[in-house]
C-alpha cells in the first residue's frame, strides 16, 4: 500500500523521558483514511504516551509525523486541533457548571460586539453539530446534570466543532452501560462512513472486534504489528499484547457461602444541601460470597464504599461488621475489623505515588509487632514481606524501593492489591479494580478476588465493567438514584441487556420482590 493510502503514519517514533525511561521506541503507526483503527497493549506498553505525541502533549527525540503523506511538525496541542486532530481523554475535560453549548465552543467562541459570548449563536451552532452526526444533546443543559452518556457525546462534539478530521478516542465505553455503548458504536460508525478517521484505545477487546477495521499492538514500548481484525480472535489479540495465552473468562467454582459479614440497614446519606445521594439501602454479604453491585456513575455506589470504609458518614441507618457496628469509628479501627479496600481512585486513596512499594505496601500494619519493636522498623521483616508480595503478584519493577508513580497502572493497581488482599480480610470491599489496567494485570486481579472469595472472604465488588460485573459475581444489587431497585440472586441467569435496563432506570423490581430476593438469598 502506497503512503497517499494512509492519512496519518506515525514512523520510527522514540519518546524518553528525562529519568532514562523509554516509553516508546522506533514505533509505527499507519491510519487509513475513513477507517477505526484500533490502539491496543498493556499499560506501560506505550499507547498513551504515543496519542500525546500525536495530539502535541509530548515532543519525541526520534522519528517522524506524516498527514497525508507530507511531514508535520504538531508542537501543542493548539497545533494538532489546527491540523485536524481531535483527542477525547479517558476523564471528561469539561467544565461541569458551564452548559453543554458554553463547553463546546470554549475557547473558540462566537462574538457580540467583539467581546460578547453570543450564546444564541453558540447554542444554534451547537444544535446544527448535534444534528449532522446525530448526537443528541439538550445544548442548554448544564454539564453537572449529564449522564456520563451525554457527556461522552459532548466531549466528541468538542472535537467536531474544531473540525476534527482524526478522532483519538481513549478507553470511551469505560463508564457506559450496554445500551450507551451501542448507541456510540452506531454514532461512530456514522463518522467513519462521513470521512471521519478514529483511533480508539480499548482494554475491552470484545468491542475492538465488533466496532474497529483493523489493530495495531504495542507491547513493552514496541510495535508489535498491524492487522486486520477480521483474522484475528479476541484470544490472538491478548496473545499479542502479552505475549502469552490469557484466559479472558474467570472460571470459578458455585460460591458456598457462610455467615453474614457485612450487614447494612436502611442506609441513608443526604449532601451539604440536603438532597438524597442513597436512600434505605439494604443488603448482607456473606462469608465466601461475591457480591456485585452495578450502576451508572453517580448513583451512590462509589459513596456506599466510602462510607462502608469509614472515608464518608452516613447520615441514617446501621452498618454491622460481624455484628459489630463500625458507627464513629476511623478509618483504621474499621480496617482492624478485618476490612481491605481497593478504592476506584487509586492516586488518591490506594498509593502513596512517590513513595515506595516498600512503604505503600507497610502502610497498613507498620506499627504491628513483627513490623515494628519498641518503636523502631524492622527492616529485615519489611523487605522480606515486600520481596515475597512482589513475587507473588508478579509486580514488574526494579526493586520494592522504586517509585510507584514509575510503575504502569497495572503495577500500580497490583501494588495495591497486594497490601489489601494479603492480610486475610474478614470483608474486602472491591471498587473498580481492573479499571484501566491491561488484559494481562485484569485476569491476575479478577483471579485474586475469586481466591479472596474462595478462602472465605466476603467480597462487596463494585464495577462499570459489566462483563466483569457478571463473570465475578454470586449475585448482584442494581443502583439507581441512590436506591437498591434489583436484588438478582444469580448473576449467572442475568444478561448484560437486562442489567443495562436496571442500570438506567428502563426497570425496576418493587420493594417487595427486592426484600423476598434478599431473604431467599440470605436463608441459602
Amino acid at each position: 500500500m502506497s503512503e497517499q493510502d494512509y492519512i496519518l503514519e506515525m514512523r520510527g517514533i522514540t519518546k524518553i523521558y528525562p529519568n532514562g525511561f523509554v516509553a516508546n521506541k522506533d514505533v509505527n503507526l499507519a491510519v487509513r483514511e475513513g477507517e477505526i483503527h484500533a490502539l491496543v497493549g498493556e499499560n506501560g506498553a506505550g499507547k498513551s504516551t504515543l496519542m500525546k505525541v500525536l495530539f502535541g502533549v509530548e515532543s519525541h527525540e526520534e522519528g517522524e509525523i506524516r498527514l497525508k503523506g507530507q511531514p508535520v511538525r504538531i508542537s501543542d496541542p493548539i497545533s494538532a486541533i489546527d491540523m485536524g486532530i481531535g483527542m477525547v481523554h479517558q476523564h471528561f475535560m469539561l467544565v461541569p457548571s458551564l452548559t453543554v453549548a458554553e463547553n463546546i465552543v470554549l475557547g473558540r467562541e462566537p462574538k457580540r460586539y467583539k467581546t460578547l459570548l453570543d450564546m444564541e449563536k453558540a447554542v444554534k451552532d451547537t444544535e446544527e453539530l448535534c444534528g449532522k452526526y446525530n448526537l443528541s444533546v439538550d445544548a442548554r443543559a448544564r454539564i453537572d446534570s449529564l449522564p456520563v452518556g451525554q457527556k461522552q457525546k459532548v466531549e466528541i462534539l468538542k472535537a467536531l466543532y474544531r473540525k476534527a478530521k482524526i478522532l483519538i478516542l481513549d478507553e470511551p465505553t469505560a463508564v457506559l452501560t450496554p445500551q450507551e455503548t451501542a448507541e456510540l458504536f452506531v454514532e461512530l460508525k456514522r463518522m467513519r462512513e462521513a470521512g471521519h478517521t478514529i483511533i480508539f484505545i480499548s482494554h475491552k477487546l470484545n468491542e475492538v472486534k465488533e466496532l474497529c477495521d483493523r489493530v495495531t499492538v504495542l507491547r513493552l514500548g514496541r510495535t508489535v504489528g498491524t492487522a486486520d481484525l477480521k483474522s484475528l480472535s479476541e484470544q490472538a489479540i491478548s496473545r499479542m499484547m502479552v505475549g502469552r495465552d490469557v484466559i479472558l473468562k474467570i472460571e470459578k467454582e458455585k460460591a458456598s457461602p457462610g455467615q453474614e459479614v457485612l450487614s447494612v440497614r436502611e442506609l441513608s446519606l443526604n449532601s451539604n444541601d440536603g438532597r438524597p445521594i442513597i436512600r434505605n439501602v439494604n443488603f448482607s454479604v456473606r462469608s465466601g460470597e461475591i457480591l456485585g453491585v452495578a450502576g451508572v456513575e453517580g448513583n451512590g455506589q462509589r459513596e456506599l464504599s466510602e462510607i462502608i470504609t469509614g472515608l464518608r458518614p452516613f447520615s441514617r441507618g446501621e452498618i454491622r461488621i460481624e455484628g459489630n457496628s463500625i458507627e464513629k469509628k476511623t478509618v483504621k479501627e474499621i480496617r482492624r475489623m478485618g476490612v481491605s479496600h481497593i478504592s476506584e481512585d487509586r492516586m488518591t486513596y490506594g498509593v502513596a505515588a512517590g513513595a515506595g512499594i516498600r512503604e505503600n505496601v507497610i502502610s497498613d500494619r507498620f506499627d504491628q509487632p513483627e513490623y515494628c519493636r519498641r518503636g523502631f522498623l524492622q527492616r529485615g521483616a519489611i523487605d522480606r514481606l515486600t520481596k515475597r508480595l512482589i513475587e507473588e503478584f508478579h509486580i514488574k519493577c526494579d526493586d520494592g524501593n522504586q517509585p510507584v508513580r514509575m510503575l504502569s497502572g497495572g503495577n500500580m493497581q497490583k501494588v495495591v492489591a497486594a497490601r489489601e488482599f494479603s492480610l486475610a480480610p474478614r470483608l474486602s470491599i472491591v471498587n473498580q479494580p481492573t479499571r484501566g489496567i491491561d488484559v494481562g494485570a485484569t485476569e491476575f486481579v479478577r483471579n485474586k478476588i475469586v481466591e479472596l472469595r474462595d478462602g472465605g472472604t466476603a467480597v462487596l465488588l463494585i464495577s462499570a465493567d459489566l462483563n466483569e460485573i457478571l463473570e465475578l459475581s454470586d449475585s448482584l444489587i442494581v443502583m439507581h438514584g441512590g436506591e437498591i431497585v434489583a436484588y438478582l440472586g444469580d448473576s449467572s441467569q442475568v444478561t448484560e441487556e437486562e442489567l443495562g435496563e436496571y442500570m438506567l432506570g428502563i426497570r425496576r423490581q418493587n420493594p417487595e420482590e427486592i426484600r423476598r430476593a434478599c431473604h431467599e438469598c440470605e436463608a441459602n
